[in-house]
């Protein structure tokens, strides 16, 4: 196949137009990021979103890589002058690397089998003589007898028989049609199961312990549980099937007439399925199962991910940060609304010291000279009980007739691998390790996203099996949300750090460090423009940055929006179309004119030399200049009293904060130490298949108890029950 087959092919595949295709895959061959492609290129490639762009992405990929497999195989096999024309048109049809694998595997230089010793003692023409079925005759002995050979190690008829039958085997099981009529019968009717490999050891996978499923009905959160449990040597894993749902289409396929070989044939096959076909399938399949599963789980973790990080701000506060623990106290730290770190303390309020007379002390000063807003409470050990002390002492405060504070309980997750990270030493030198995680936790509730990106996102505590699946592909998958979700947002040119500046479309570590030099050198940016001026960022690192990167109090009102500068020409000319004031204040009237005007959007943009989805993008900027999309999210739950396990009883209704979706439910904060858990079958009426279809991180939500277990401390919630 040439490019242009493999458009098409995509076009139809994702019933897009051939163009789209095209264009996206040209842009991205020539250096453009994601994002920049889907915001600022939608004539190109027809209005595609960025899941689009990166599955094209990712198909052209897979087919380059395709065509480059065919061609060495091709080459291998015409080099042995093996390449018939039938077997040159197979390869060059398929579509997929397996079944290209499966037709080059005979012609695969093997290591020394059965197979090859045998045909090293000349018993091949043996073999294909019994392969061949033609003989209706005569006895098998008969036919055997010329290859005995005590030189080449054939002592009998016997041995001679025993050879030829391995090398049929081997050819059984090269044989291309025959794979895929296995891999399929398998996929299809056989049964993955797993035992104890200790039936009386106690563990986390006894649900494994006896278990089967159909391989084609198990979903991939078994999977991974199962392979974890394997390779902890807790569990004997396999996949089953009934040898008569195969067997007999293997004996269709190879025996034909009445030959004086059909014993020997039958013997064959059922050995090339036993001894070769069977447990080459089942480590095909086992692969294949935890490659969905891997992808299963990545994409939950990164519809996750992306969820949390667009959490929206809580902006103007300041803000009281509590990592909390017991033996080496609670880290308390102060940032304003900038993020600004202000003051840190360590109270020992917890035991064996129980200072809580101190540490009430030492809060209540830190609010009182800060004008402290919110209080936001690490989730990690000893959360429960730094959340009570705050609590009591928020009620003190209360009835001194001070302003009522608030406090929320923070994910802490990764708080701890910032704190040790060269990018926290870097900007707090003078601070202990110990101390700048509680920092992180009160910039989690400032700006989540400007916090979180500076940790490695599998630490941040919202997947699934993380650590078990393909950590590259993880990787890779994680990095393109941070930079969706950044890119979605955009940054503040002037305020932003290195570690969120590097995710900025066009930029990388090297550009956000050299433009965060140059902002320390010459002062705030005025313009976009000037960034032409930091070292390292060229005129193309500019086209894919500028429209990313925001100046609120800059020369040109425009820095302020998504326009790109490409554009400004013809927003300036729009802007005069309608005598509307170059000041943001009056932008938001040009849809009225518009409509005044009935002007057809389309015949505008033709006469400002625009394209249709570029001008709709423009007029929306202009009416929201500085529009932060996460303002949209639902904030997050802000508490002034607390809940005790003790408190719940089954029937109460109670709102609370998704914290992670799941394929089997949501958990969801409601004010207690642990999580309450949604299940699946709770999220709605009849049968859901995606939870996330139902709920999303940071969604607040209301949900019924349903059950209580106050040994493990355990609590079911029910979303569907609590609209009843």
């Amino acid at each position: 196949m040439i490019e242009k087959d493999f458009y098409r092919l995509i076009a139809e595949e994702m019933n897009l137009k051939a163009f789209q295709v095209a264009n996206t895959i040209e842009l991205l061959d020539t250096g453009n990021t994601v994002p920049f492609i889907a915001r600022y290129r939608k004539e190109a490639t027809g209005k595609l979103d960025e899941d689009q762009i990166r599955t094209i992405e990712d198909r052209i990929r897979y087919l380059r890589m395709l065509q480059e497999r065919k061609e060495t195989i091709l080459k291998s096999i015409h080099e042995q002058g093996k390449l018939t024309p039938e077997l040159e048109t197979r390869i060059k049809i398929s579509l997929k690397l397996q079944e290209i694998e499966d037709l080059y595997l005979p012609y695969r230089p093997k290591k020394r089998t059965r197979a090859t010793i045998a045909r090293e003692k000349g018993l091949e023409p043996l073999a294909q003589l019994i392969l061949a079925q033609e003989i209706t005759t005569g006895t098998v002995s008969e036919f055997a007898a010329p290859y005995i050979d005590e030189e080449k190690s054939v002592k009998n008829g016997e041995e001679a028989i025993a050879g030829a039958l391995d090398i049929i085997a081997e050819i059984i099981s090269d044989n291309a049609d025959t794979r895929k009529l296995v891999r399929e019968t398998t996929r299809n009717k056989g049964i993955l199961a797993s035992i104890a490999k200790d039936p009386e050891k106690k563990s986390e996978y006894e649900l494994y312990y006896d278990f089967k499923e159909p391989v084609k009905r198990i979903v991939p959160h078994r999977i991974l549980a199962i392979n974890r449990g394997e390779k902890e040597e807790c569990l004997r894993v396999s996949i089953d099937v009934e040898e008569n749902q195969i067997i007999p289409d293997l004996y269709q396929q190879f025996i034909h007439g009445q030959s004086i070989f059909k014993a020997l044939m039958e013997q064959a096959i059922k050995d090339a399925y036993k001894r070769l076909i069977a447990p080459s399938i089942e480590r095909e399949l086992r692969n294949e199962l935890t490659e969905a599963a891997d992808h299963h789980a990545i994409r939950v973790f990164a519809t996750n991910l992306r969820q949390l990080l667009l959490q929206p701000p809580i902006k103007g506060k300041t803000i009281l940060g509590i990592d909390p623990g017991f033996r080496t106290g609670c880290k308390v730290a102060v940032i304003d609304e900038t993020g600004k770190y202000l003051e840190g303390e360590t109270i020992y309020p917890h035991p064996p010291q129980n200072e809580v007379f101190e540490s009430k002390t030492i809060i209540r000063r830190l609010i009182d000279t800060h004008d402290v807003d919110l209080i936001a409470i690490g989730n990690g050990t000893a959360s429960r009980e730094t959340e009570l002390l705050i609590v009591e002492l928020m009620n003190e405060i209360k009835q001194t007739g001070k302003k009522e504070i608030y406090y929320t309980i923070i994910n802490e997750a990764g708080a701890s691998v910032y704190s040790a990270s060269k990018i926290a030493q870097r900007e707090f030198p003078d601070l202990e390790a110990s101390m700048r995680g509680n920092i992180s936790i009160a910039r989690r509730l400032m700006d989540p996203l400007a916090e979180l990106v500076k940790i490695d996102p599998k630490s941040i505590g919202v997947g699934l099996y993380q650590h078990d699946v393909n950590q590259k592909k993880l990787s890779d998958t994680l990095s393109a949300v941070v930079e969706s979700a950044v890119n979605l947002v955009g940054v503040d040119l002037n305020t932003a750090s290195v570690s969120l500046l590097q995710y900025i479309s066009g930029l990388n570590a090297r550009t956000a460090e050299n433009i965060v030099k140059y902002r320390d050198k010459n002062g705030k940016f005025k313009n976009r423009q000037e960034l032409t001026g930091v070292s390292g960022l060229g005129e193309v690192a500019f086209q894919q940055a500028a429209g990313f990167l925001r100046i609120p109090d800059g020369d040109n009102p425009l820095d302020n929006t998504s326009i790109h500068p490409e554009s400004y020409k013809a927003t300036q000319n729009l802007l005069k179309k309608f005598k509307i004031l170059d000041k943001p204040a009056s932008w938001k009237t040009i849809r009225i004119n518009l409509n005044l005007k009935e002007m057809v959007l389309s015949d505008l943009a033709a006469s400002l030399n625009l394209g249709e989805p570029t001008l709709q993008d423009i007029i929306s900027n202009l009416e929201k200049p500085g529009r932060d999309p996460r303002e949209e999210m639902p904030q997050p739950t802000l508490r002034s009293d607390i809940l005790k396990i003790e408190d719940l009883r089954e029937g109460m209704i109670l709102q609370g904060t998704v914290r992670n979706v799941v394929d089997f439910g949501a958990f969801v904060d409601v004010g207690l130490k642990r999580d309450g858990l949604v299940h699946v079958s709770e999220l709605g009426e009849g049968f859901i298949k995606n939870p996330h279809k139902v709920v999303s991180v940071g969604d607040i939500i209301s949900v019924k108890v349903i059950g209580i277990d106050l040994d493990r401390e355990r609590i079911k919630l029910s979303l569907k029950q609590s609209k009843s």
